[in-house]
């Protein structure tokens, strides 16, 4: 190879080293996560005396469900990073759902700011309530203080899905968010991302890997944005 050549060739493959490193040195990676379940927006006041319209987005209000063991469950305990959630139920959607949770357990394991919630019905007693829960959490391996699975009433969790995390049967969870006119849905397939402000911002797929990927990218995308606030 001539000189000449053997410059240019090096001067090709110098240019996306230098493009990398510059991005890598001095550029932002901005994601936009959507923030879902808007209820309405306000006026507010600007720096410059004007006037912007800000969108208010619904905040999931604190509840308890009954923990293995017994114990009573806060979703503060929950709140102090971010959340996922899911309404178990015993099927092959459930299980997939499920699995998925076990798999982001793993994924999650030294991020002590992720936590995860299965929610399951309650049992005719307590003693089959908390047997059931205690089979749970031993058959998928959960984490103490990672992954919790808590109980409670099927008329508790429907309210939970409808008023709380917007898991609707009729309408798609944006705008307006008006849970009162649209019946609550379990929905065992359904994922959903909790961020440490008490929002919404995430739905997905459990059956679906690619949204399985898209909220492990979402989930680092949440932490990135809490890191880069320090």
């Amino acid at each position: 190879m001539r000189p000449r050549q053997t410059i240019l060739l090096g001067l090709l493959l110098l240019v996306p080293v230098l493009a990398f490193l510059f991005l890598y040195g001095f550029g932002r990676n901005h994601y936009a996560l959507p923030t879902y379940l808007p209820e309405r927006a306000d006026s507010v006041r600007t720096s410059a005396g004007g006037w912007q319209r800000d969108t208010v987005f619904h905040r999931v209000r604190p509840f308890q469900v009954r923990a293995v063991g017994g114990r009573p469950l806060a979703s503060p305990e929950l709140g102090k990073g971010l959340y996922l959630v899911q309404f178990y139920a015993p099927n092959e959607v459930g299980a997939v759902a499920t699995r998925a949770f076990a798999r982001l357990q793993e994924r999650f394991r030294p991020e002590p700011r992720v936590k995860l919630l299965t929610l399951v019905p309650n049992e005719p007693s307590e003693v089959a309530t908390d047997a059931k829960l205690e089979k749970l959490s031993e058959q998928y391996g959960t984490i103490t203080g990672k992954w919790f699975f808590g109980a409670a009433p099927v008329d508790t969790l429907r309210r939970l899905a409808q008023y709380e995390f917007g898991q609707t049967a009729l309408r798609p969870e944006h705008f307006p968010f008006r849970p009162a006119t649209e019946p609550g849905n379990l929905l065992p397939g359904r994922l959903l991302l909790v961020d440490n402000a008490q929002h919404v911002r995430g739905y997905y797929d459990a059956t679906d890997k690619y949204e399985v990927e898209r909220l492990i990218t979402e989930i680092n995308v949440l932490l990135y944005t809490y890191d880069d606030r320090h």
